[in-house]
């Protein structure tokens, strides 16, 4: 047996053992998503969660892992007898599936045969990777990668404990309850604010910037490599310690109180950061409570509610999707103070037009003990989690340049406070920065054709989900079966096969399976001029804002995005495609203006990229949009770079101004064969552009 990285071994990283040991004890906190730079341990510290699980006991044969004292009435395999004997149970540690990023949504929640379903009666179910996490963890990395549909099947059913799976009106569904742990880079893309919200807990890694620190980590990663058994035998004690500390977290848990003094307090927080909906503060109760049982109390306190709030409420307060998550320190302890009183026994205040329930037994309403609902079971941790605040992390050194809540929104940040210096790069003179104003919606600018590509939301696309548009032979194994085609093909060799029943008799040439279109992402490549030509401040602000309100569009669409900016003597790559449209802001917001113009050498810079990542990533097609005035004073020849690019869907924004205008915008996008699109119309009609290509 391979052995696991201590949980315990694992130096730092508080809030985020904080976290799991949270979900671990309480499965209704909704599970974590750990957001941070790469090497800083994220896959390591969820893999050791894992090992310090309780074992559980499943029914034996059940693919399910039902419980044998409380099977599921509903499960596949049953039913099965409740308190079945000990022959007919086993014991074995808690599962840890990994959902790879290329899985299919047949992988995640199982594959039901329709072609037995059809000619036998039988449900013939496979099941998935959500069935093999059942009573387990299921670890998704790089979740910001992970199709946005199966982001959206696996929250649903961490929210419901139940997995359906349904083809042609044929229906399974089973017990699907498990802790979800989801791992992401964030300069590899976002995932949406939809989503980011349905993770119980986020936490925000950072490598340490302490020496002392760092050192001691390399240390005993070296350990563990030169004797793995070793190290996880001197580290067992703790090991065992931790995990009995779990168990009794566990078992406290069902008699914690949540009194109404905390559960206000608990409200007046979500209140105050103007949090959206109503999960936020459910999803803190329960943080707060599992937080009060793993320190042993029977009642859950102010430093509970301030630990819970700071794991599940940062990432709940993006305004728009280039803000960043983040919690203000000093508006929670301003509001934990004035909502901190005594009195958490008392009774809660008479609700309008109304009077307040009976008090039960213990202050809260009749028959609730003056708590929530009674939790599940969970299981995990990490040694010496910090009460309350826990400790503040080391130094870490400065923060990467990311935009903040402020950075977008109207009236505030760089925008309103005006230029800042920019870094001059070779053959780039230097020149002050235009800011950006709000984003503003733009028109659908697509990719002509049907594609094949990355699922999204810009241009046509044969996907696998999407409206029916006909069928075809399957490739393979049918997997999303065209009923109609398939009996149509069939019918007319029923009398020469010999049907004497009901039952269809069918062959596999007779399958066809439904050719779906739907919407795919592109790479939406911009190029922009940031030549003197362009340099007038008022002109440059109007086209950062332009750009920016296309990456925004590039975010809901689910895009990839780079840029390619022209200026003095040479083109540059500032941004390599990307998912992450926030690193694409960031590098908008700096970008100085000033010097010639080579725009050939935009051209050219733009076709190399193109024709690099063609190779990396074929089916994802492109979307080039040039933002230029058309203006050409440096470089080679624009007609002989503009012909490098044919072929490939363009869009240019026309950003010549004045009362005199030379058109050149125009005769470019004429090279190209491409619509000029002029900067003031940008946001005013949305409408297809592929008329015009």
């Amino acid at each position: 047996m391979i052995a696991t990285y201590p949980f315990s071994a694992v130096v730092g990283l508080d809030d985020l053992k904080l976290a799991l040991i949270l979900n671990a004890v309480s499965p209704r906190v909704g599970g974590v998503l750990v957001r941070g730079e790469k090497g800083t341990a994220k896959s390591t510290i969820v893999r050791a969660l894992a090992a310090q699980l309780p074992v559980v006991d499943v029914v034996r044969g059940c693919r399910f892992a039902c419980d044998p004292a409380a099977p599921d009435p509903g499960c596949p395999d049953g039913p099965h007898a409740p308190d079945a004997p000990d022959t007919e149970r086993v014991r074995r540690a808690a599962s840890l599936v990994e959902l790879p990023v290329g899985a299919s949504e047949d992988r995640l929640v199982g594959s039901l045969d329709v072609e037995r379903a059809l000619t036998e009666g039988v449900k013939a179910f496979e099941p998935g990777l959500l069935a093999a996490a059942h009573r387990g963890v299921l670890y998704v990395d790089e979740v910001n990668l992970l199709h946005d549909h199966l982001v959206d099947l696996l929250l649903d059913a961490a929210a419901l404990g139940t997995c359906y799976v349904e083809r042609e009106s044929v229906s399974v569904r089973h017990a699907a309850r498990f802790l979800l742990v989801g791992t992401m880079n964030p300069e590899e893309g976002e995932l949406r604010p939809q989503l980011l919200d349905r993770f119980g807990l986020t936490v925000e890694v950072k490598a340490s910037r302490d020496p002392d620190e760092r050192a001691e980590v390399v240390r005993r990663r070296l350990a563990f490599e030169s004797s793995p058994a070793g190290f996880a035998e001197r580290w067992a004690g703790r090991e065992a310690e931790l995990a009995g500390r779990i168990a009794a977290a566990r078992e406290l848990l069902a008699s914690v109180r949540l009194p109404d003094a905390r559960l206000r307090q608990i409200a007046a927080v979500c209140a105050e950061f103007e949090v959206d909906g109503l999960r936020a503060d459910l999803v803190t109760a329960h943080a707060a409570m599992a937080h009060a049982a793993w320190h042993g109390r029977a009642s859950v306190e102010v430093e509970d509610v301030r630990a819970a709030a700071r794991l599940a409420l940062p990432h709940r307060r993006r305004r728009d999707p280039f803000d960043a998550p983040g919690l203000d320190e000093n508006t929670l302890e301003d509001v934990l103070e004035r909502t901190s009183g005594d009195g958490g026994d008392e009774p809660p205040p008479e609700p309008p037009g109304g009077t307040p329930p009976e008090p039960g037994p213990r202050g809260g309403p009749e028959g609730s003990g003056g708590r929530l609902p009674e939790t599940g079971p969970g299981g995990s941790e990490g040694p010496g989690e910090p009460a309350g605040r826990g400790p503040e992390p080391a130094d870490r050194g400065p923060e990467p340049v990311a935009p903040g809540p402020e950075s977008a929104a109207p009236g505030r940040g760089r925008a309103a406070q005006g230029p800042e210096p920019a870094v001059p790069g070779p053959g780039h003179p230097s020149q002050e920065t235009a800011g950006a104003a709000a984003p503003y919606r733009v028109r659908l600018l697509a990719v002509p054709g049907v594609g094949e590509g990355a699922a999204g939301r810009r241009s046509r696309a044969r996907t696998g989900r999407g409206r029916s548009t006909g069928s075809r032979l399957p490739e393979g194994r049918a997997r999303d079966l065209h009923v109609p085609a398939t009996l149509l093909a069939a019918a007319p060799h029923q009398a020469r096969r010999g049907r004497r029943s009901a039952g269809l008799l069918l062959r596999a040439g007779d399958l066809r399976e439904k050719v779906r279109e739907g919407k795919e992402g592109n790479l939406v490549l911009f190029v922009v001029d940031a030549s003197g030509s362009m340099a007038a401040r008022k002109r440059m602000t109007a086209v950062k804002t332009a750009v920016l309100s296309l990456l925004l569009d590039a975010y809901q669409r689910r895009d990839k995005v780079g840029l390619v900016t022209f200026r003095g003597d040479s083109a540059r790559l500032d941004l390599p495609p990307t998912s992450s449209v926030e690193a694409g802001a960031a590098r908008l917001r700096t970008l100085p203006t000033g010097g010639r113009t080579p725009l050939a050498a935009g051209l050219v810079k733009a076709a190399e990229v193109l024709r690099l990542e063609g190779m990396r990533d074929p089916a994802r097609r492109p979307l080039l949009v040039l933002v230029t005035d058309g203006r050409a004073t440096a470089g080679g020849d624009v007609e002989r770079a503009a012909g490098s690019l044919r072929g490939v869907a363009s869009v240019v924004v026309d950003c010549e101004g004045g009362p005199v205008r030379l058109g050149m915008a125009r005769r470019l996008a004429g090279l190209l064969g491409a619509p000029a699109v002029p900067l003031d119309d940008l946001g005013s009609v949305v409408r297809d552009h592929r008329k015009a290509v």
